[in-house]
C-alpha cells in the first residue's frame, strides 16, 4: 500500500502546485484526456487481460452492482438531501479500480483474481463514461430527449471505442505486440488523470474555502457509502450468487476501491460539480489507504 500511496502522491502534488497557479487549466487538459487518452487506456487494460468468459461475467457483475446502487441512491428520499450533488450519488458507487484497486488485488488475492479484477473494471469503465456525463449534466439539459441522448452518449463514450479497438485489434495476428505498445500509454493516462485531479484541487484551494461546508455532509455521506456501504452490498450480492470464494473476495475488494478519477474527468467536461468531486476523490483517496487493506484482510481470512 505504501507503494501505491507513493505512485499516487507526484502526480497529485504537481497537478496540486500547476492548479494553484493555473486554476483553469485542469479543464483544457481534461477535455482530450476523455476523448483520445481514455480509449488508449481501455484497449490497453483489456488487451493486456485477454478478453475471456469469466472478465465478462465479472464486467456484468460490475455494471448490475453499480446498476442498482445507482437506482437506489436516485430513488431513496432519505438520500437526497445528503446525497443532493449529482457527483456524490455517482462517485458513491464508482471506484478506482485500475489504479488502485487492481494493484491491491495483486497484492492481497491469488493471481486467478487479476482477470476477474480487470472485468469489473471494464464493465465499471463503460457504465461510467456512457451514462456519466448525462447524470452529471446540469439538470434540464437532457430531459427533452432522454433516450437520443442516451443512444449518443453510447455511441461517443471513450471506453467503448476502447472496446471496439480492441476487438478490431484482437482480431488480427499482432494482438499481443498491440498489447505491449499500448500498456505504458495507458499508465501514461494514468498519471495524467491523477495530474488533473491535484490541478483540480489545487484551483479549488486558491478559490477559498468557502463552497466547502455546504458539501461536506455529502461527501462524508458519499465517503460512507463508498468504501463501507457498497463493497457490503457487493459481498451480499456475491455470496447469494454462491459465486467462487476468489470471485467474491475480487469482485469485493474492486467495489471497496476510492472514488474513480473518471468522476473528476466528468465533471470537468461538462463543468458541472467540479469541486465536490475533487474533494471525494482526495477524501476517498485518503481514507481507503486505511480501509482497503482492512478488507483485503477481512475477505482473505472470512471468504
Amino acid at each position: 500500500m505504501l507503494r501505491l500511496l507513493l505512485e499516487l502522491l507526484p502526480s497529485l502534488v504537481v497537478g496540486f502546485w500547476i492548479g494553484r497557479r493555473q486554476p483553469l487549466i485542469g479543464q483544457r487538459i481534461a477535455a482530450p484526456l476523455v476523448r483520445f487518452g481514455v480509449p488508449i487506456s481501455v484497449m490497453g487494460l483489456l488487451l493486456k487481460g485477454g478478453l475471456s468468459l469469466q472478465m465478462l461475467e465479472a464486467a456484468g457483475l460490475a455494471v448490475a452492482a453499480i446498476g442498482l446502487m445507482q437506482t437506489l441512491i436516485w430513488s431513496a428520499p432519505l438520500l437526497q438531501k445528503p446525497l443532493h450533488h449529482r457527483s456524490n450519488k455517482l462517485g458513491c458507487c464508482v471506484g478506482n479500480t485500475a489504479y488502485v484497486g487492481i494493484p491491491v488485488a495483486l497484492a492481497l488475492l491469488p493471481a486467478e483474481a487479476l482477470p476477474i479484477s480487470i472485468g469489473y473494471d471494464l464493465g465499471a469503465t463503460l457504465l461510467t463514461w456512457s451514462i456519466g456525463p448525462l447524470l452529471l449534466a446540469q439538470p434540464g439539459e437532457h430531459n427533452n430527449r432522454p433516450l437520443h441522448d442516451l443512444v449518443n452518449s453510447l455511441s461517443s463514450s471513450p471506453a467503448m471505442k476502447g472496446l471496439l479497438g480492441a476487438l478490431v485489434v484482437v482480431a488480427t495476428p499482432w494482438a499481443s505486440e498491440v498489447a505491449s505498445m499500448l500498456w505504458l500509454p495507458s499508465r501514461i493516462v494514468i498519471v495524467l488523470a491523477l495530474t488533473v485531479v491535484g490541478m483540480r484541487l489545487g484551483s479549488v484551494w486558491s478559490e477559498g474555502s468557502d463552497q466547502q461546508p455546504p458539501t461536506s455532509t455529502g461527501i462524508t455521506t458519499a465517503t460512507l457509502i463508498k468504501l463501507v456501504g457498497f463493497p457490503m452490498v457487493m459481498f451480499v450480492l456475491t455470496s447469494a450468487l454462491n459465486l467462487k470464494p476468489v470471485m467474491v473476495q475480487a469482485l469485493t475488494l474492486q467495489a471497496a476501491a476510492p472514488t474513480a478519477i473518471s468522476i473528476l474527468l466528468i465533471a470537468e467536461a461538462v463543468r458541472h460539480d467540479q469541486s465536490v468531486a475533487a474533494s471525494l476523490v482526495l477524501r476517498t483517496t485518503i481514507l481507503a489507504a486505511v480501509s482497503t487493506p482492512i478488507w483485503g484482510w477481512i475477505l482473505t481470512n472470512l471468504v
